[in-house]
């Protein structure tokens, strides 16, 4: 190799165009991606030398000048603006520096192995909450610096969209455009002309309904990227004219052997045998044949473990507990409250099941064949009735259109909770006005006359629980199945609690508006939200909220896990969160929907620890709800729901009660081997907490912000605890010009609990210092300074050294190349008879407090000794790079045993290091 050859390496500088430059990775000699010294990602440019009219040339770091020194708080503010802007670390992980989520040991399980395969086929099954979108984020973070993918498509249901978009901006640094059926076209409309999408938008968010025509799906199989990851995968695999597209879709995809695919799913196996096998013919076409094998011990079910992963969240807390790997997931402390049908309420109840009754049996006699339309009627009316004299009211008051025997009546969305893997359904009532009958006019008007606590005895209920929630310190979501409960609700319970920030949000919003809304009660120190289904997937709420309560009972059991899964999931700060069912104890609608529905996929969920989905059977579903509707309430003084008998509309359910028995036992069979317990990221988290070092940690964030925003007259403002206002109006302009093209205009709320490195404030912030002291201000980040302290007693030089580093690496006998950064501290005690320091004791001296100032002549003269020094014993700075250059592949080695790793590593110094700042501190004598 030439001289000329290695000064374009990755990791080398160079001048060109009159500047200094950072060779980047995927430079070769004929094109090189350059970065400026002191710049960012986004200031990379790309050239080809032979072009240029200056040759490019290999180039130095200039050394600091000490006449430009300035005091210790600024040089540690330099120390802090480096580690921060850090993106491409030396260590085994290259996503790290880029990631803006601390991930848990268990969620590194699927990137080790993810490294272990050439192409990586992954079905992450794991459990509601524990962070199947960190998982695959990691996955494809790293494959994409790794430089092993350079484009990335995510395929989700449509109410996921905005959410995946969002979670890809805010925890990877990954900027992606939506792809729905909406904004298609002016998403195509904005692309240059001979660009395609995948070249201009590298990531993209793709709504699985955008792609059901065949011109869209045959367009993105010919555009498709080099890893996809489909959310809520089981949508895809199932029976049903639209998932079948699905399925053949991702067929098309894996066609490709060099394609990553990366599936999630909380239920890979819900009683469809056909669907989950289907699944597992993506990861490979051999995997079908273990439909009909059951040992654990078959080879082929093993190399199935290499590709899948399931894990409860019993299995997790059975892990930490063991590895003492960060705490556990809350507690989910489950309550029940009740109340009766009493008074004034209970009359009213029990006159609309008079009316459904007799409504019905006229109709029969008519001989119509209006049997549909009844069941219709009655399930729409009880079931509103049952949620609020509000949703009682639209109910009755708009009139059900239509055919009377229409098959699909029944169907409509408004009347149940959706399907396992549909929970975005419609939250508007449904209709069930029949006749203008003056008897329908006075059900009307009672229901409007008992709205409110003193002639609602659900809502007087609620209001009692909320009182204790609140007065506990927790912060509650209500949950309710219609619109106009939750306006009701809402409405009520700024009544009862007027010190107390209540919203609404409900499905008459836009995906925006809703997490708007949200959004904006985070500055409040008490909040209850009420929301109706619209928020069970979508939106997380675990950072804002910490109880959960089911106003109205849902019909399908999943849907209570999704919404206690919305507060209760990775991210949760809380110890506990409390999740309530309320519910009528003599209510014949809510005691066959508790006692039949969700009794038994509670015991489901006891025994294996996950939800399984209860089977589709909408007739007969409806059936027995029809049944147990019209059934009489108890008459017991104190009725409960075990009092009552639901024995035919049991029976109805019988035949689905033994298929939901039967795919909890094909689950447990499937569950053990794909657990992962041989996998231990514990061995790799030491790697994981080095990285966190070397970039800059939590308390280093803060520290950071808060002292650089008061060196540049913008100081925090104090709302809470770890909760601090940002004001960009006071800072200088050019400064508040690169804020705002990163979205930062407004003042800010922000939460050093949750705000990481990779945020746009901490990231401009750290290049405006970093380009400030190179350019020779002084007054912000210093490279340069002498401080009189007691911390030591002798004279002391911290050096502050960038290293930059080769990385060359072998995967599917590819090779790829490159730079690798990371910032150190060296010092050194006395000059006569040196003693040089590393590591903790050197981050130390930095911390130091100073005692005393020094004239400036004697700060330049003690700066221009110790570098002197250095320049004496530079071979110190080649021993210090190669020290970490072994340390560094010492870490690749073990992180590539722990995942058994396909790849091959080397990590070479880049020399010279980079002197970024010395330090000189001086005893006080005093």
């Amino acid at each position: 190799m030439t001289q000329l050859e290695q000064d374009f390496m990755p990791g080398n500088l160079v001048r060109a165009r009159g500047r200094e430059w950072v060779v980047q990775s995927e430079s070769r000699r004929d094109w090189l991606r350059l970065r400026p010294l002191g710049g960012a990602d986004d200031d990379i440019i790309a050239l080809i030398p032979e072009l240029e009219l200056q040759p490019v040339e290999p180039a130095t770091f200039a050394w600091p000048q000490p006449e430009q020194a300035g005091n210790h708080a600024a040089a540690r503010l330099l120390r802090d603006a480096l580690r921060l802007k850090l993106r491409a670390g030396g260590g085994p992980f290259r996503s790290f520096g880029n990631i803006a989520v601390e991930p848990r040991g268990y969620q590194l399980v699927p990137l080790l192995m993810a490294l272990r395969l050439t192409t990586v086929r992954l079905l992450i099954a794991d459990d509601v909450g524990i962070g199947k979108t960190i998982e695959a984020g990691l996955i494809a973070r790293e494959l994409m610096d790794r430089g092993e993918i350079a484009r990335l498509a995510v395929l989700c249901p449509p109410h996921l969209v905005e959410q995946w978009q969002s979670e890809l901006e805010m925890r990877f640094n990954l900027q992606a455009v939506a792809l729905t059926s909406a904004s298609a076209s002016r998403v195509e409309r904005n692309l240059p002309h001979g660009i395609s999408l995948f070249d201009y938008y590298p990531v993209v968010v793709v709504s699985l309904d955008y792609i059901k025509s065949e011109r869209h799906r045959e367009h993105f199989l010919a555009i498709a990227p080099e890893c996809v990851i489909v959310d809520e995968a089981h949508t895809c695999a199932s029976s049903g004219t639209g998932k079948q597209l699905r399925f053949e879709l991702l067929q098309r995809l894996v066609k490709d052997p060099d394609r990553h695919l990366i599936m999630l799913t909380a239920t890979p196996h819900s009683g469809d045998e056909a669907a989950f096998y289907n699944l597992l013919s993506l990861l490979d076409p051999r995997f079908v044949a273990l439909q009909h094998q059951v040992s654990a011990s078959d080879p082929l079910r093993q190399e199935l473990a290499r590709h899948f992963v399931q894990r409860r969240r019993k299995d997790i807390a059975e892990w930490q507990a063991e590895t003492g790997d960060g705490r556990g997931f809350p507690r989910r402390l489950k309550t029940e409250v009740t109340y009766q049908l009493s008074g004034d309420w209970g009359v009213f109840f029990d006159s609309v099941q008079d009316y459904c009754r007799e409504l019905a049996e006229n109709i029969e006699q008519q001989g119509e064949g209006r049997g549909r339309l009844i069941w219709y009627a009655t399930l729409a009316l009880l079931r509103c009735v049952a949620s609020s004299p509000a949703a009682a009211v639209k109910s009755l008051t708009t009139r059900l259109e239509g055919s009377f025997d229409n098959d699909d009546l029944l169907a409509d969305e408004r009347l149940h909770d959706g399907e396992a893997d549909d929970l975005d359904s419609n939250d508007l009532e449904p209709p069930a006005q029949l006749e203008d009958a003056s008897r329908l006019q006075k059900l009307i008007s009672e229901a409007q006359r008992l709205s409110g606590k003193a002639g609602d005895p659900k809502l007087a209920s609620l209001i009692r629980h909320v009182d204790t929630l609140v007065k506990e310190g927790y912060h509650p979501v209500v949950f309710c199945r219609y619109v106009a409960t939750a306006h009701y609700v809402a409405e009520h319970l700024r009544k009862a609690f007027p010190k107390v920030t209540v919203e609404s949000v409900t499905g008459e919003y836009t995906p925006e508006e809703r997490r708007e809304r949200v959004e904006t009660m985070e500055e409040s120190e008490t909040r209850i939200l009420v929301a109706t289904d619209c928020l069970s997937e979508g939106i997380n709420l675990q950072h804002l909220f910490t109880a959960v309560i089911h106003y109205d009972l849902a019909w399908n059991p999943t849907r209570h896990e999704q919404r206690e899964g919305r507060v209760d999931r990775f991210g949760q700060q809380a110890a506990d969160v409390r999740c309530t069912m309320l519910y009528g104890q003599d209510n014949p609608v809510d005691g066959f929907v508790l006692n039949v529905i969700i009794r038994k996929g509670e015991t489901i969920q006891k025994e294996l620890g996950v939800l399984v989905p209860m089977p589709e059977d909408e007739a007969r579903i409806n059936q027995a709800l029809v049944k147990a509707a019209l059934m009489k309430r108890s008459s017991n003084q104190n009725p409960s729901q075990g009092s009552l008998d639901f024995g035919e509309p049991e029976r109805l359910l019988a035949p689905l009660q033994a298929q939901w028995q039967d795919a909890l036992e094909k689950a447990k069979a499937n569950r053990t081997v794909f657990a992962q317990r041989r996998i231990k990221p514990d061995e790799v988290l030491p790697e994981w907490q080095k990285q966190q070092d070397a970039l800059g940690t939590q308390a280093d964030v803060q520290r950071f912000v808060q002292s650089a925003c008061a060196r540049l007259n913008a100081p925090l403002e104090s709302v809470r605890q770890a909760h601090f206002r940002f004001l960009p109006q006071h800072l200088p302009e050019a400064l508040r010009l690169r804020l705002a093209d990163e979205g930062i205009s407004q003042p800010l709320l922000l939460d050093f609990n949750e705000l990481h490195r990779s945020h746009p404030l901490v990231s401009v912030l750290a290049e405006h210092l970093l380009e400030a002291s190179l350019s020779g201000e002084t007054t912000l980040a210093a490279r340069c300074a002498a401080t009189l302290t007691d911390s030591v007693d002798v004279v002391t030089t911290v050096y502050l050294l960038r290293l930059r580093h080769q990385l060359g690496y072998v995967r599917r006998r590819q090779p790829f190349q490159m730079m690798a950064e990371e910032t150190v501290a060296l010092a050194v005690a006395g000059r006569s008879n040196p003693q040089w320091l590393e590591g903790d004791a050197v981050a130390q001296l930095l911390e130091c407090i100073p005692t005393g100032n020094l004239p400036p002549e004697a700060m330049q003269r003690e700066i221009r000794t110790a570098l002197n020094f250095l320049a004496n014993h530079s071979q110190q700075l080649q021993v210090v790079a190669e020290k970490r250059a072994q340390a560094l592949l010492a870490d690749h080695k073990r992180v590539r045993e722990a995942a058994r790793d396909v790849g091959q590593y080397s990590v070479n110094a880049c020399l010279p290091v980079d002197v970024m700042g010395v330090y000189v501190l001086l005893p006080d004598a005093l």
